[in-house]
C-alpha cells in the first residue's frame, strides 16, 4: 500500500504545503464540492459470500507486498466496520494515517502473515453528545498546521462516527475527496474546527418527506475528464446526509467519498 498519504498524529495535524498534489496514489479529480460532476452509470447490485470470522473491532498487523518486485512493508491497525453488501471488505484504520481503507484482508494476496490480535478495542460512548449531534452532516471548515507551523483550513463535510469509536469522525475533504477519520470534537474544542453556515453547504439539503432511492450496492462506472473508466460499488448510504454515498473501485483500497444526486 502507498504510505504516501497525508500522515499525522490525532494531536498534531499537518499537511505539507503542496497536500492536495503530492499524494502518488490514483485520484479522481474534484472540484468545488462534494458533487459528482462526471458521467456514472449505476449497475445491478452483485451478492458476495461472506467470510465466517468477524474481525470488527480488532487489532491486527500484517505484512503488505503490493508485486513480485515492491518490498515488502509493515502495518498494523484497527479492523473499523465490515461492508453489509460486501462482507469480505472491511475498513480498516491504519497506525498513524489519517484516511480508512477497504481491503478483503482475509483473501487479498497481497497481504501476507496477517496477525488478529486477541483483545478487541474497548466500545464506550461519546461524553459530549450534543455536541456530536450538531456536527453531523454539516460542512465544516478543518484547520491544519503546515510545515512552517500556519494553519490553512480544508473545507470538509462531517459524515458519521466511527462504528465503536464515537470520538472519531469520518469526513472528507473538497480538495481530497476520500474518506477520512479524525477526532473532530477535541478539534472543534481547540477552535481547529468550524462550523459553516448552512449557505455555504456543497451538498444540497433535502426537503421534507423527501426520499433518496438507495444506490448501496449497485456498481458505479465512473469515467474520469481524461475519458478513462473505473468500475466501483456503491457500499454505503450516509445517514445524515442521504445523498451522498462510499465508493470502493476496484483499482484502488481508498473509500472515495460522493453525493450522487
Amino acid at each position: 500500500m502507498n504510505r504516501s498519504g497525508k500522515i499525522s498524529g490525532h494531536h498534531h495535524r499537518t499537511r505539507g504545503a503542496n497536500a492536495d498534489t503530492s499524494v502518488s496514489r490514483p485520484k479522481m479529480k474534484k472540484k468545488g464540492s462534494h458533487k459528482h460532476k462526471h458521467r456514472h452509470h449505476v449497475g445491478p447490485s452483485i451478492p458476495v459470500t461472506p467470510p465466517r470470522r468477524n474481525i470488527v473491532g480488532c487489532r491486527i498487523k500484517h505484512k503488505w507486498k503490493e508485486n513480485c518486485y515492491s518490498p515488502i512493508s509493515h502495518w498494523s491497525g484497527t479492523v473499523l466496520d465490515q461492508v453489509a453488501v460486501n462482507p469480505s471488505l472491511y475498513l480498516i484504520k491504519y497506525d498513524g494515517f489519517d484516511c480508512v481503507y477497504g481491503l478483503e484482508i482475509l483473501r487479498d494476496e497481497r497481504v501476507q502473515d496477517l496477525e488478529i490480535l486477541p483483545d478487541k478495542i474497548a466500545s464506550y460512548r461519546e461524553s459530549d453528545t450534543r455536541l456530536a449531534e450538531m456536527i453531523l452532516g454539516r460542512a465544516v471548515e478543518h484547520q491544519f498546521e503546515m510545515g512552517d507551523g500556519s494553519k490553512n483550513g480544508w473545507r470538509g463535510l462531517v459524515l458519521a462516527t466511527a462504528p465503536m469509536m464515537p470520538t472519531w469522525f469520518f469526513i472528507t475533504y473538497e480538495k481530497d475527496p476520500v474518506l477520512y477519520l479524525y477526532q473532530l470534537l477535541e478539534d472543534y474544542k481547540e477552535g481547529d474546527l468550524r462550523i459553516l453556515p448552512d449557505s455555504d453547504d456543497p451538498v444540497k439539503a433535502m426537503e421534507p418527506g423527501e426520499v433518496v432511492e438507495s444506490l448501496v450496492g449497485k456498481q458505479v462506472e465512473y469515467v474520469k475528464e481524461d475519458g478513462q473508466q473505473r468500475i466501483g460499488t456503491v457500499i454505503h448510504q450516509v445517514k445524515a446526509k442521504p445523498s451522498v454515498y462510499f465508493i470502493k473501485f476496484e483499482d484502488d483500497y481508498h473509500i472515495y467519498v460522493y453525493d450522487m444526486v
